[in-house]
């Protein structure tokens, strides 16, 4: 019989569907036809790779010569690159004798780490219906042989560092202890959460809590101390049965508050961080990283951290023969960039060390005039860091910077201008008062602001257009959405109020709210004459449009007005702290009666040890502004 030759579609074992040609005879077979069957390889070989890099080990296992050893290489190399990515691209066919080499290039997007890619080969062995890949470990890497797996180690480089004004770096590695509780040496939970409570400030039933929470065999934190900080209540703590202490180093500035709001912290990651960090849903960094928490050293993540590096070895399985250890790749981590940092630690010290002796709740930010640079953001242990530069409070009297600067914007008001000032003022039908009502009579609009008379500055803002109070405000600044890495509060006035709440935006309440941070940047406008837009970091882009400023002759006439305040009004107690100049503020909050309030002062200080210096003070629930101006005295005396 003459054999008939015709082209048939043949269906490979994965469903690819090839052109080819086959050869009919009288035998009872059908075979392929003797062309180039280069084609059907490659559908085996791809179709083998898609299923691997889909994560489907057990169809990819299913096209080979032994699915059971294929599929246990490819699940060795799932754990040895977890969360690791395969996207692979086929290169050069070649087919003898029933055999078929496929070259290949691998690309790996590791977990937290640069892409990783090697040319490899795949072999291939004819079958009775299409090829099968050739199980063996070469088909994970061309290095791996029987036995053997890979090991992969990922490096982050050293932290790049965040300096002071002059370079220095402001972090360095400490020795840390790690207060926790080893649940398994636990005899009586209570007891132990009430005695670490007392000794860390931790609340007993949040460690409570933790410890009943945790997995068996887990240690649960409490509290990472520095070592002189742990050494101070070791006796507390050390022979409960169930604390532990292991000791580690962390990368920390000079103490726990130094900046705090500012800087940040350093930690290992958290799911928040992690996930915050990752890009494109592919994480960035990895569980157990030491990354930034908060402040500076979270907002810049990436340029901080740098990127990881790796190696990939060859190991045995068994840990015992063969190629232990042998490195088969490696790239280097690449470090980070350092950040400067406007900080002047000789000011940053003083303000730690001025809010330290304040046990309610006090905060003070320091600004250079004419640069807006942050010199210092202090906050002590009973306050929330991050409220020195977010905050939003009620500046009280404090505001009446800014009203005078609408005020005498007008053109109708001189320092000189007698003004009334009565004990009380009514509006709509609601009267307000000075402190314990005190009455001056008819004064110069200076000695009105000296004394802070409430009545004074409500008289006059009724006059005003409604957008008045909030024009002058914006002329230094305040309400500008500032565009930094860590956030500032702007401040807020509003334009449109009237009547009641009108008169009492005056005077620093009603609608109006400010942070330290800026109320320290309106200060820094007055002195230095054109305000300026604040600096966290030093070189950054610009944090907003320079405000334009005051007119020069409202500024001349207002800075004698607030000198004054230092003089003969309600800041004597700053008087031998050379050139100060100034505004108090008490502004009241809550529902209780008489109402709580907040304490202020804000102002500048010219020539003085560490040159020109603007800052505000808040003490939260300080009752009056006394406790601040006591803050401000021991911040100004502790310059040198």
């Amino acid at each position: 019989m003459i054999p008939l030759e015709r082209c048939l579609p043949v269906c490979t074992r994965r469903g690819t569907v090839l052109g080819t040609t086959l050869v009919l005879i009288a035998a009872p077979a059908l075979a392929a036809c003797s062309g180039d069957p280069s084609e059907e390889v490659r559908a085996a070989a791809e179709g083998f790779l898609e299923d691997w890099a889909a994560g489907d080990v057990e169809a990819a296992a299913a096209a080979t010569t032994d699915p059971e050893a294929a599929g246990a290489l490819l699940d060795q190399a799932a754990a040895d690159l977890p969360d690791a990515a395969l996207t692979p691209e086929l290169g050069t066919v070649a087919v003898e004798d029933g055999t078929a080499t496929v070259a290949w290039t691998a690309t790996w997007d590791l977990a937290a780490a640069p892409e990783w890619s090697y040319p490899a080969t795949l072999q291939l062995r004819a079958a009775e219906e299409g090829w099968d890949v050739v199980a063996e470990p070469a088909l994970v890497h061309p290095e791996l042989g029987e036995g053997q797996h890979l090991v992969l180690t990922r490096e982050l480089p050293d932290r790049a560092a965040i300096t002071d004004a002059t370079g220095q770096p402001l972090f360095s590695p400490t020795e840390v202890v790690d207060v926790g509780v080893d649940p398994a040496q636990v005899t009586d939970l209570p007891a132990l959460a009430q005695a670490l409570s007392a000794a860390t400030g931790v609340a007993a039933e949040e460690i409570t809590a933790d410890v009943q929470a945790a997995p068996a065999g887990q240690f649960v934190p409490v509290i990472t101390l520095r070592r002189p900080d742990f050494e101070a209540i070791r006796a507390q703590v050390f022979d409960l049965p169930g604390a532990v202490f292991p000791t580690g180093t962390r990368l920390l500035a000079p103490t726990s508050r130094f900046a705090a709001a500012l800087l940040g912290r350093v930690g290992p990651a958290t799911a928040e961080v992690l996930e915050e960090a990752a890009v494109d849903g592919r994480p960035a960094y990895a569980a157990g990283d030491q990354l930034g928490l908060s402040g500076l050293q979270r907002a810049l993540q990436e340029q901080l951290t740098g990127t990881a590096g790796f190696t990939v070895s060859v190991a045995s399985t068994d840990g015992s023969t063969g190629d232990t250890g042998r490195e088969i790749d490696a790239v280097a981590p690449a470090p980070g960039e350092p950040v400067q940092t406007p900080l002047v630690p000789a000011v940053q010290n003083a303000a730690d060390a001025a809010v330290a002796g304040q046990p309610l709740p006090a905060h003070l930010v320091v600004v250079r005039p004419g640069s807006g640079e942050v010199l210092a953001v202090a906050s002590n242990e009973a306050a929330v860091a991050g409220n020195a530069l977010a905050g939003q409070y009620p500046p009280g009297s404090s505001m009446k910077t800014i009203s005078a600067t609408a005020l005498l914007a007008t053109g109708t008001l001189t320092p000189q201008t007698p003004v009334p000032c009565p004990g009380t003022f009514v509006v709509d039908g609601r009267e307000f008062e000075n402190q314990d009502q005190f009455d001056l009579g008819t004064v110069p609009f200076t000695e009105a602001f000296a004394q802070s008379c409430n009545t004074t500055f409500m008289q006059q803002a009724l006059q005003l257009p409604d957008d008045a109070l909030a024009a002058a405000a914006a002329t230094y600044g305040v309400g500008t959405d500032w565009q930094l890495p860590v956030d500032v509060f702007g401040g807020s006035v509003p334009a449109d109020s009237t009547g009641t709440t009108k008169a009492a935006n005056a005077i620093g309440q009603g609608q109006v709210l400010m942070s330290p941070a800026q109320m320290a940047l309106v200060a820094a406008g007055v002195a230095g004459g054109t305000p300026a837009v604040p600096v966290e970091v030093v070189g950054a882009e610009p944090a907003g449009a320079v405000p334009t400023g005051p007119d020069p002759a409202v500024l001349d006439a207002l800075r004698p007005m607030m000198r004054q305040v230092v003089l003969s009004g309600t800041a004597t107690a700053l008087a031998d702290r050379g050139e100060v100049y100034g505004k108090t503020g008490t502004a009241e909050y809550g529902s209780n009666t008489p109402p709580d309030a907040h304490g202020w002062f804000m102002g500048y200080q010219l020539a003085g040890p560490q040159g020109d210096l603007a800052f505000a003070v808040l003490v939260e629930g300080g009752q009056s502004s006394s406790l601040a101006v006591g803050v401000t005295d021991a911040f100004l005396g502790g310059l040198g």
